[in-house]
């Protein structure tokens, strides 16, 4: 795991405190999510070792669940979504204002040859909330409904951090307690008032969920 600067300036601070105490107490972790330089919650303090790979292979991801669904027969349909389903069309404006939102999830890619190599979903609607210092998005009908944080990471990208609400759950449960259940995502802006998620490698079904998120206003 990735240890951002605030979090090894803690574990410093500690092991000194530790070495020139009498009575030496074990050093308490540092809590996930602790602010960084800038006084927000740094993703690198959250994410898990299996996720900090997802996030970091992402466009391999990408390109490999295209190149498999090209080979499937739905080259026209990748095509027709434009830069939806480009790798490179993230731009400057990452960070989703706080509103509802209509999302629809496109499955790009298979796991296995028993399943197919592109799923187009309907639209459902989502919100992005106040969430403490940051912003939670939320799917908010569907079966399959992720739910996190959502951590800036510069001007081109913002990270998810979360997990799928499955069913009839009325809430999630925490992220990195369970990982077939947690979910990274990387937001981009791929144009005016349009975002998308991208989730390499989810747990279920395909090589990428690609996410995409246009204003309902």
């Amino acid at each position: 795991m990735t240890l951002s600067p605030a979090r090894l300036l803690a574990l410093f601070l500690c092991a000194g405190l530790a070495a020139c105490a009498h009575n030496q107490a074990p050093c308490p972790p540092v809590a996930p999510g602790s602010a960084g330089a800038d006084g927000l919650p740094d993703w690198h303090d959250v994410i898990t070792d299996p996720d900090h790979v997802r996030l970091r292979d992402w466009r391999k991801a990408f390109v490999a669940g295209l190149d498999q669904a090209r080979q499937g027969g739905h080259g026209a349909e990748i095509d027709a979504e434009g830069r939806l389903l480009d790798p490179d069309a993230g731009t400057d404006g990452a960070t989703l204002p706080v509103g509802h939102y209509r999302c629809r999830t496109i499955k790009v890619g298979a796991k296995d040859t028993a399943r197919t190599s592109y799923i187009a979903y309907p639209a459902h609607h989502c919100q992005v909330r106040p969430s403490d210092k940051l912003t939670r998005l939320v799917e908010l009908d569907g079966l399959q409904k992720p739910s996190g944080r959502l951590y800036p990471d510069g001007p081109s990208r913002t990270v998810f951090l979360g997990t799928m609400i499955l069913g009839d759950e009325q809430k999630p449960i925490a992220y990195g307690r369970d990982a077939d259940r947690d979910m990274v995502g990387a937001v981009q802006r791929i144009g005016d008032k349009q975002w998308r998620m991208l989730i390499p490698d989810p747990a279920w079904e395909s090589k990428i969920d690609v996410m995409e998120l246009v204003p309902e206003n």
